[in-house]
């Protein structure tokens, strides 16, 4: 196995090790039971990836590797016996901008690998990184991550064009793809440190029915 590839399969993992603990979370705070967490975690972790084989027409990727499902699992029984402390929120936070950088790298890399065009291939990164947080949202009953200005799906958006664009140009994959995440996660960062957002719409809103 090479080098990149090892990377994206440790980096495949946390990601969705992290976006499993991130739909705990969400069970958590709403005081569910086990066997919520379970779900929340796992439809979290593999939503946005079941999504992008569904629609690029390729195996769903948890079906055949069960060990993806497990390890949201996993997650959640973390969340659950150890329980959640404001400054483990924090840390969440920066763990799920490392999985989302990855993700959209990931899910890419994917859909170039099976022949989609440059252009459905950002989306399908983009898919991958986010949809599994809109799921959780939904099921939580929180504000989804898409209606918010908040630079979340954004990010994503940058690291999966970045990738493919460099791996257009016939760069390394090790630049290509290191070059995604770094610029996915730093945008993420800026969003958590500084609270960079998307500006709203300038204009005014039309009348209400």
């Amino acid at each position: 196995m090479e080098p990149l590839e090892t990377a994206l399969t440790v980096l495949d993992y946390a990601a969705v090790a992290v976006f499993g603990a991130s739909g705990a979370l969400a069970a958590a705070r709403a005081k569910h039971d086990i066997i919520t967490f379970g779900f929340f975690a796992a439809v979290t972790g593999v939503g946005g990836g079941t999504l992008r084989d569904l629609l690029i027409d390729a195996p769903v990727f948890w079906v055949a590797r069960p060990e993806y499902v497990i390890v949201c699992l996993a997650a959640a029984l973390a969340i659950w016996i150890l329980g959640w402390a404001q400054g483990r929120e924090r840390l969440l936070l920066w763990l799920d901008a490392l999985g989302m950088a990855a993700y959209a790298v990931v899910g890419a890399l994917k859909a170039i690998s099976l022949g989609v065009p440059p252009f459905s291939a950002v989306i399908m990164g983009v898919l991958t990184a986010s949809f599994g947080g809109v799921i959780r949202d939904v099921l939580a009953h929180q504000p989804s991550v898409l209606l918010r200005r908040e630079l979340y799906v954004t990010p994503a958006l940058l690291g999966a064009a970045v990738f493919v664009v460099l791996n257009g140009m016939d760069m390394p994959p090790a630049v290509s793809g290191g070059a995604g995440f770094l610029a996915a996660f730093a945008l993420r960062a800026g969003a958590i440190l500084f609270g960079w957002q998307m500006p709203g719409f300038p204009g005014r809103a039309p009348p209400g029915p």
